[in-house]
């Protein structure tokens, strides 16, 4: 039985559309991925030496470890020091405006470090970093 005046409802308005809430939620999730920064990891964790003029580096291409032995990482792969500067070449291609944070054991030798900061001067990256514990 269906009542007649002001208050009422034909059968049709008493459905909800929820296509434009699920194209709104489908839209905010393309754009968190889009823009999500995903966090670098070189493969080891080190311990590294403690510093008191430590500053956090906003935008890293390249995170390479080196371990207390003297191995070094990258990309959670362990590289030979002849190949370093071809996978920093790689990686910095990838992303230009990108730093190079190096994560030096503090038990590990300073010839492996000279060895790789050298392959990212040779690799024509300017800003290099050395990670510390602050």
């Amino acid at each position: 039985m269906r009542r007649s005046g002001r208050f009422a409802r034909s059968e049709d308005d008493s459905d909800i559309n929820l296509t434009p809430m699920l194209d709104v939620v489908f839209i905010m999730l393309i754009f968190f991925i889009v823009t999500a920064t995903f966090i670098k990891q070189a493969g080891i964790d080190v311990y590294r030496p403690d510093a008191l003029t430590a500053e956090q580096k906003p935008t890293v291409s390249v995170l390479l470890a080196i371990g207390p032995n003297g191995d070094i990482w990258i990309d959670k792969k362990r590289v030979d020091v002849t190949a370093v500067r071809a996978h920093i070449e790689r990686m910095h291609a990838e992303n230009p405006k990108g730093t190079l944070v190096i994560q030096a054991d503090r038990n590990s030798k300073s010839e492996k470090l000279m060895a790789v900061l050298s392959a990212a001067r040779a690799a024509g990256i300017k800003e290099v970093a050395i990670a510390t514990e602050s």
